[in-house]
């Protein structure tokens, strides 16, 4: 269970910040419009990407998982 909690922190920040920052990127318009609306949906992303890591069935996996898309 901390393994995948842990996943879900470490990895899964990186890799809610790459996909929040891809929408922000496939915007119209400048990029420093959407900081604002992107730092808003940074933490539910966040939090989402989070719950989603319990659903491995271990924390390797988790690990795994995050790890790669977020380098990805």
């Amino acid at each position: 269970m901390w393994a995948r909690a842990s996943a879900g922190i470490v990895p899964g920040f990186f890799l809610s910040a790459a996909l929040v920052g891809l929408a922000s990127w496939m915007l119209p318009g400048p990029w420093q419009s959407t900081l604002v609306a992107g730092g808003l949906a940074f933490f539910p992303v966040w939090t989402g990407v989070f719950c989603l890591a319990f659903r491995f069935r271990s924390g390797a996996r988790a690990w795994w998982a995050y790890s790669l898309l977020s380098a990805a």
